[in-house]
């Protein structure tokens, strides 16, 4: 009775009682059945975590190749997300900018970047996608983009304040597309003087990832390189004659030279309004076609654009293999295959050939040769230099006087010369004195007699009796050949199109020359690309993009060589992906060492 009585006054929380099978369990005991096996999932959950592993590496597409539908595919999968992709590019861009022999591809990344792209993920979560492009991270050369500088490579309008995004970047961003950051360019586009393709003072000298110092060529040059090596998805660029063409020749990547007044030129740096147009500088044709049904279109402040027909095509429809079959393609030799006028190593005509050969093997009809009249007039001719000139001083100094603010002060052409002169150690260094081209642009003033009378005169030569007469002469539906120099110039004073492909590399036997001695700046050099360009009337991209298609798939010369080992980066998605693995599985190892420790604590108190 004492005993009962002491132990009833014993502390014994929950003491009801179940009778079962003539054995007495108190509740206790289920609870503390209950509390084990909770442990013993934990236990098992957690050992399981431990035990896992990140994603294999398979399922991460190469970022040196990596095209938009693989990144599409990465993250419609959850492998990987657009702020992985944005992490991975921009470690990829430090690392090439660390090396020892940089490349100054890229020169400015967007600090809004990895925010926007958690945005954008979690739209894809929550909504879906808008189109191919978003979440892609995208480069971009000259053009203006809100939050950061847009210099065209001087120091003269670093900190200056734009009134807005341009009209390509707008399209862009509401495609979903990630602004990365800034490519290096020659500067002002290359109309400053005599100074080596891929220098400006602000981004210093762009070099080429296929052989050390090689020539980037320009004016796009960062944009080439910096898609030749996987730092970006997709570039773009500017072309007034080249500038988007000779880049991706030399860099083993696909270019599309729009038809001037497809694309908008509002917010561009400009050289001039006859000339100037935005394009796509990509690692393949699928690409270049993607981001040019986003970019194209009329814009209100570029009236350009507005005579444009309609609608705006569906580029990637032609990604056919067959687009070639049928079709008559010019090759127009006169001049423009000529190595005494285009400078041309003979290994390139060496490989053109091979490729008129695969043109009909895959069902064109080659009309060879298919010459323009006009080509020999080209190369005497000053009249595109008498246009460029008083173009850039007025529309340069047009879009100088627009800008909210320059801490420089500089508001004109005129005040850029005299920044440089009083800058010289920034804008001049040695042997990099040159702004020629500046200064006679200065010296004209305005349309006169002979402007207009160049300006008629390079329609006659580039569509009158140049494209539009050979094309109309012998039926065709474009004209091939290789992409150097010459290659350009006939479908800038015409305003028409071009997209180029990979050609071919360079043998390793072939002699090195120099394209700037002073600055040991190297063309052409052994393996580096040179590419094949087909032009065609205005708007007559879709075509040209079906015809780049066709030989590319047929070829896939981009494949052939990589550029040299120590300017590929290293980073990975895998690496990035696999980083936030590990710091999630070391948080997930201290909580459960936390959750035991108190489970333990708490079962034995």
């Amino acid at each position: 009775m004492g005993k009962l009585q002491a132990g009833a006054q014993t502390k014994q929380p929950h003491a009801c009682t179940e009778q079962r099978a003539g054995r007495t369990r108190t509740v206790m005991g289920y609870r503390l059945s209950g509390l084990a096996l909770v442990l013993l999932l934990l236990s098992i959950g957690l050992a399981l975590c431990f035990d896992a592993r990140p994603p294999s590496s398979d399922v991460f597409p190469d970022l040196y190749e990596a095209s938009v539908e693989d990144l599409q595919k990465g993250m419609e999968a959850g492998h990987f997300t657009s702020v992985d992709l944005v992490k991975a590019y921009f470690t990829r861009i430090e690392e090439v900018n660390a090396q020892e022999a940089a490349l100054h591809a890229v020169i400015e990344l967007n600090p809004s970047a990895i925010t926007q792209a958690a945005a954008l993920d979690l739209e894809r979560k929550s909504h879906g996608i808008r189109g191919p492009l978003h979440g892609i991270p995208d480069n971009i050369a000259t053009i203006t983009s809100e939050g950061m500088n847009t210099t065209a490579g001087s120091f003269s309008l670093l900190g200056c304040v734009v009134s807005g995004d341009a009209g390509v970047v707008k399209r862009l961003r509401a495609a979903g597309a990630i602004i990365l950051g800034k490519a290096n360019m020659s500067e002002w586009a290359y109309f400053r003087g005599q100074i080596p393709s891929g220098w400006s003072a602000r981004g210093g000298q762009c070099t080429n990832a296929y052989f050390k110092n090689a020539s980037p060529c320009g004016s796009s040059s960062g944009s080439g390189v910096a898609a030749s090596i996987g730092l970006s998805t997709v570039t773009l660029g500017t072309e007034t004659d080249g500038s988007i063409t000779c880049p991706v020749s030399h860099n083993n990547v696909v270019g599309i030279k729009p038809t001037v007044g497809l694309t908008s030129r509002a917010g561009v740096i400009p050289i001039s309004t006859h000339q100037d147009t935005v394009g796509p500088m990509t690692r393949s044709i699928a690409d270049a076609a993607i981001v040019l049904s986003v970019i194209a279109g009329k814009d209100p402040n570029d009236n350009r654009t507005l005579a444009q027909p309609d609608p705006v095509p569906d580029y990637p429809k032609a990604l056919n293999k067959d687009s070639l079959r049928g079709k008559r393609i010019g090759v127009p030799r006169l001049v423009l295959m000529n190595d005494s006028y285009t400078g041309n190593d003979p290994s390139v005509n060496r490989q053109f050939e091979k490729a008129v050969e695969v043109l009909r093997s895959l069902g064109a009809i080659t009309i060879d040769p298919a010459n323009i009249p006009s080509a020999e007039e080209i190369l005497a001719s000053n009249n595109e230099e008498i246009v460029l000139s008083v173009d850039f001083k007025v529309e340069l100094n047009s879009w100088l006087s627009s800008l909210p603010q320059n801490p420089s002060g500089v508001r004109s052409l005129a005040n850029v010369i005299k920044f440089n002169d009083d800058n010289a150690a920034l804008e001049k260094p040695p042997h990099y004195e040159d702004q020629s081209r500046l200064i006679n642009s200065e010296a004209t003033h305005g349309p006169d007699k002979k402007y207009w009378e160049a300006l008629a005169a390079n329609h006659d030569v580039g569509a009158t009796r140049g494209i539009d007469f050979v094309l109309r002469e012998y039926k065709l539906d474009a004209l091939v050949l290789p992409a150097r120099k010459l290659a350009s110039t006939h479908a800038a004073l015409a305003g028409y199109p071009i997209v180029t492909v990979p050609l071919g590399f360079y043998p390793d036997d072939v002699t090195v020359g120099y394209t700037d001695k002073d600055h040991n700046i190297v063309y052409p050099a052994p393996g580096v690309p040179f590419g094949l360009s087909f032009l065609g009337p205005a708007f007559s991209e879709l075509d040209l993009i079906g015809f780049g298609y066709a030989y590319e798939q047929a070829t896939h010369t981009r494949l052939a060589r990589r550029a040299f080992a120590a300017a590929i980066p290293k980073t990975q998605l895998y690496d990035i992906v696999s980083g936030e693995w590990g710091y999630f599985h070391g948080s997930l190892k201290a909580l459960y060492h936390v959750l035991s420790g108190r489970i333990f604590g708490w079962v034995g108190s």
